[in-house]
């Protein structure tokens, strides 16, 4: 499936791949209620659409949301378009699926970028500015049996992920791993992160987890 992608917008990567394999085991049925919280390109909420699901995106980049809709419409789909801080748009709606590859990668700052491409990546010391926060607010959003997958990587605390998940009364449980090498922010972050301890002296790959919340009916 190929994706318009203009500067300054998050593309497909391989976490992009492992939640869009996760949503499909999902065997979406027609008119599925399905948020997608940071599109970047839209190619996950595109595949959701595709799946004939009724598809809502969500992101604080006025031009990732353009190109999440432009996207939609090259593949014959209509996908709405929300911008804002994470569930804002969406507050007081419900929804069947929710999907999310938010921003993971431990950064030096406590301060997020405000602009420009690094937003789609940094999320403070940790790694989960973002995680934390979709954890906690999520399940007001999920419809009764609603369904979260929630892509990042090993080295922001898989654990931390479930243990949020399950203290929210969300069904936790880890559904997808794949191991790979580091792309090039990880890289340039290498060594930072051996001092931090985040990762192991000569360590340049990671693991990415979807984890899969589900809420009671």
């Amino acid at each position: 499936m190929w994706l318009l992608r203009p500067p300054g917008v998050y593309g497909a990567q391989g976490d992009t791949a492992l939640l869009i394999e996760s949503l499909g085991r999902e065997r979406l049925r027609p008119g599925c209620r399905v948020l997608e919280i940071g599109s970047g390109s839209g190619a996950v909420a595109v595949a959701a659409a595709r799946w004939g699901a009724a598809v809502t995106a969500v992101d604080v980049s006025r031009r990732a949301l353009a190109t999440t809709w432009v996207n939609g419409v090259l593949q014959g789909r209509r996908i709405s378009v929300r911008r804002g801080d994470l569930l804002a748009p969406v507050s007081g709606r419900r929804f069947d699926v929710v999907v999310s590859n938010p921003p993971y990668v431990p950064g030096s700052s406590d301060h997020l970028p405000g602009h420009g491409i690094t937003r789609a990546w940094d999320a403070g010391p940790t790694g989960r500015a973002l995680l934390d926060r979709i954890c906690e607010q999520v399940p007001a959003v999920l419809a009764p049996g609603g369904v979260l997958l929630l892509v990042h990587s090993s080295l922001c605390d898989v654990d931390r992920t479930s243990a949020a998940l399950s203290a929210a009364g969300l069904g936790t449980e880890v559904v997808a791993r794949v191991r790979q090498p580091f792309g090039p922010v990880m890289l340039a972050r290498a060594a930072w992160f051996e001092e931090c301890g985040i990762i192991a002296p000569g360590q340049r790959e990671e693991e990415l987890v979807v984890v899969r919340g589900v809420r009671s009916r």
